[in-house]
């Protein structure tokens, strides 16, 4: 694990749903499905994605961004990388450390060092992931209480590793179906007392834990394919969704979200949606 040597700027992430403040992007400029790795790729593999359509949501999505006040910084896509819109994979912040994930596809593989080229020309300290591989997609941030999926993206010896370098924070780690690719494709914290999730990703004893700790919000299975779940708080309780998944928007708007509704049917083809594609990086205290 190593860690940059740059003078530093402010990271910070204590939660999910705190004001996002800065964020990192990566344009879809060569998004296209060539391994299938997830079951929605496989279900658009044949139709695959459009480049110029994504561009243009993704842009709508910065732009948004921006309106609201949020600085977000750009990674410069490459060819060679085709899911590097989903930058959420590639890092995660936990309190004021922004961890460089290990990652486990292949077809992923070396992304992460597009991201650390940028940490450090942006001054951004961070600290790098080693050992066993790690997505941030599996890593959901509730103050203190750090939740990790195990998947197929996300090992033990890699949470292991984080639980050695944050003694101070409890890391539950939750089992779910790992057809399901991550973790918040199936389970995101909107606020301190409320969650959306996909009951059937989870067993019983998780979904009693979970119960347990939140007012949980149910998506159904045809809102969970279009990644229903994985919608992206930016403070106040305002939220990023897309607008066919009316359901779920339906029951945020009835718990007093302002819902900000953005098309990106195209770019979730390849199986992630608006919190696979930011990584924060200063969320809540500046």
């Amino acid at each position: 694990m190593a860690m940059s040597s740059k003078q530093q700027k402010p990271t910070f992430c204590g939660s999910e749903y705190d004001e996002l403040h800065k964020v990192i992007l990566c344009e879809p400029e060569h998004m296209a499905i060539h391994d299938v790795i997830n079951e929605t790729q496989k279900h658009f593999k044949q139709e695959n994605i459009d480049s110029e359509r994504a561009l243009i949501e993704h842009r709508e999505f910065t732009e948004a961004l921006r309106n609201h006040g949020v600085d977000v910084i750009l990674l410069t896509p490459l060819q060679k990388y085709p899911e590097q819109v989903f930058t959420r994979d590639i890092g995660f912040t936990i309190g004021r450390t922004l961890f460089v994930a290990e990652m486990a596809s292949e077809i992923r593989q070396g992304e992460e060092n597009v991201l650390k080229e940028r940490l450090e020309s942006q001054k951004v300290p961070f600290l790098d992931l080693t050992k066993g591989s790690i997505e941030g997609g599996d890593v959901i941030v509730d103050r203190n209480t750090i939740y990790v999926g195990m998947s197929s993206r996300t090992n033990e010896q890699a949470v292991n590793q984080l639980k050695k370098v944050l003694p101070t924070y409890t890391i539950e780690t939750i089992p779910f179906d790992e057809k399901y690719l991550h973790l918040d494709c199936v389970f995101n914290i909107l606020s301190p007392e409320e969650a959306l999730f996909f009951p059937n990703a989870f067993d019983k004893e998780t979904i009693d834990m979970l119960e347990s700790r939140f007012n949980l919000i149910e998506v159904t299975e045809e809102e969970q394919f279009t990644l229903g779940t994985n919608v992206l708080s930016i403070g106040n309780k305002k939220v990023f969704s897309l607008p066919v998944n009316r359901q779920v928007n339906s029951q945020l708007k009835a718990r007093g979200y302002n819902v900000i509704e953005i098309d990106f049917s195209e770019i979730i083809k390849s199986g992630g949606s608006f919190r696979c594609c930011t990584l924060p990086v200063l969320r809540g205290n500046k």
